[in-house]
């Protein structure tokens, strides 16, 4: 987009999903999009090996993926070793009793209209083929780099359900940034905003801009002017109704999540026409994508646990917008990318040195200046998927689910519960991991009332400035 016109995207929408690589969500569509660089048509496939065994690329990814493949920081450094040759047989070794079965899924893709909702905002709007994750490693921290621009020197993820390894990130966020130029914004979420393990969104002024996902589509549908200027969109991480896409969650619950808010923007025109949706995957999940993520700059001095020199692997993402043209862009980008463009879209104050660095392009460079007039009036959205097994194996809790739960004691212990109440609690906790997922949950509704009862009673004070 040409920097000197006037800026005619107003709201940004940012819907950031989990742990799915390019290759096996986007991939299959260069049989009909040649310019993506995914799964040649006609070429012999790409493999891995795993314990003597050759496992192909092919098509019939399971929607429901029968295991988690690990995607912790050391676990991605031998999925990308040797050409990104590792990938089964880490999953082999993580799951040693695992089947052949089980271990081609690494490898597999979904075909094209498998994914209905995101393969055809593909075939219609700017596909990133050359966008990664931040880092080489789990949800949190790539997903730290979207609000801030860094993960403070932290690659791993929290151990266990309790505080071990829940670390301090006191950094500058965006919204911080926003909050400095008095621009909207607000954060929607479908269950546990993982975005609070940022110290600085529990502070009550932040905390009354978020809004359940209910609220998304009730502002999506009123004046355009209204709307917030940045929305960033947290999927549902814990069943029942989980939609981020997380294995083993279903995919169709997530293409349900892409259709249904593309469908919000879509049926407002004033907002459309004023708005870019980014879709996108915080990081690549364990599974195959054939790209050897590139060099990239630290974002600053802490390197406690990484040097911060190498990006992550590739995802999916697509840029969505009347100024989004149908074409692939295959400019590198990672999630600082987006940063970038905020920064200068709205003249922020510094977010770290790979967001500064002259080597990190803004996704605005993938942007056209004139407005199309064709873009689907809506996606089909696919039916609710049938639930085939408890939402939550009687094992455990995913490390994601398991951080979401120490967060949540986290902010529990930040409010006015009564400690009978929290007795109760805990002693439901131990009946198993849907009971912590609850617990979970109620507890990110106390912390969530009271705080915005903090604001409120805050700005009512005399001689404070509403």
């Amino acid at each position: 987009m040409n920097a000197a016109a006037p800026d005619p995207i107003k709201h940004v929408i940012v819907l950031m999903l989990e742990n799915r690589s390019f290759d096996q969500m986007l991939g299959s569509l260069q049989s009909e999009i040649t310019d993506i660089d995914g799964i040649p048509p006609g070429q012999p496939p790409r493999t891995n090996r795993a314990d003597k065994v050759t496992y192909s690329q092919g098509p019939g990814a399971a929607y429901v993926a029968p295991a988690d493949p690990d995607h912790d920081y050391p676990h991605v450094l031998m999925q990308i070793a040797n050409g990104n040759s590792g990938f089964v047989q880490d999953f082999a070794n993580v799951f040693p009793q695992s089947g052949k079965t089980d271990r081609a899924e690494i490898m597999k893709y979904h075909a094209p209209d498998a994914l209905p909702a995101l393969h055809t905002l593909a075939r219609n709007f700017t596909v990133c083929d050359r966008w990664f994750a931040s880092l080489p490693g789990p949800t949190w921290p790539n997903r730290l780099f979207v609000h801030s621009g860094t993960s403070l020197g932290r690659v791993t993820m929290p151990e266990g359900v309790m505080n071990a390894n829940l670390h301090w990130y006191n950094q500058t966020t965006l919204y911080d940034r926003l909050n400095e130029k008095k621009i909207s914004w607000k954060i929607y979420f479908g269950d546990i905003p993982q975005s609070w393990i940022l110290v600085n969104q529990l502070a009550p002024r932040n905390m009354i801009n978020y809004h359940h996902m209910q609220r998304f589509y009730e502002h999506a549908a009123g004046p355009e002017a209204k709307f917030p200027a940045y929305a960033f969109i947290e999927p549902t991480y814990n069943p029942p109704g989980a939609n981020d896409d997380h294995p083993s969650h279903n995919v169709l619950e997530g293409e349900r999540l892409i259709a249904e808010v593309y469908n919000a923007v879509r049926a407002n025109q004033a907002l459309w026409e004023s708005c870019l949706l980014v879709v996108v995957y915080d990081e690549h999940g364990g599974y195959y994508d054939h790209v050897s993520p590139p060099p990239a700059v630290p974002p600053d001095h802490h390197q406690e646990e990484f040097t911060f020199d190498r990006l992550g692997v590739r995802v999916p993402a697509i840029l969505v917008s009347p100024y989004a043209a149908k074409r692939v862009v295959k400019t590198q980008f990672d999630h600082t990318s987006l940063l970038r463009y905020l920064v200068e879209k709205w003249g922020l104050q510094s977010l770290g040195a790979r967001v500064a660095d002259a080597g990190t392009t803004s996704i605005g460079s993938a942007l056209v200046d004139a407005a199309r007039d064709d873009a689907p009036a809506s996606l089909s959205v696919p039916p609710m998927a049938v639930q085939t097994a408890p939402p939550v194996p009687a094992t455990a809790l995913s490390s994601h689910q398991s951080a979401l739960f120490a967060l949540s004691h986290s902010v529990e212990s930040m409010t006015d519960v009564d400690p009978n109440e929290v007795a109760a609690r805990s002693s439901h906790v131990l009946t198993g991991p849907q009971s912590m997922i609850d617990v979970a949950t109620e507890r990110v509704e106390d912390f969530l009332s009271q705080q915005r009862d903090a604001f409120m009673k805050e700005i009512e004070r005399p001689g404070t400035s509403k």
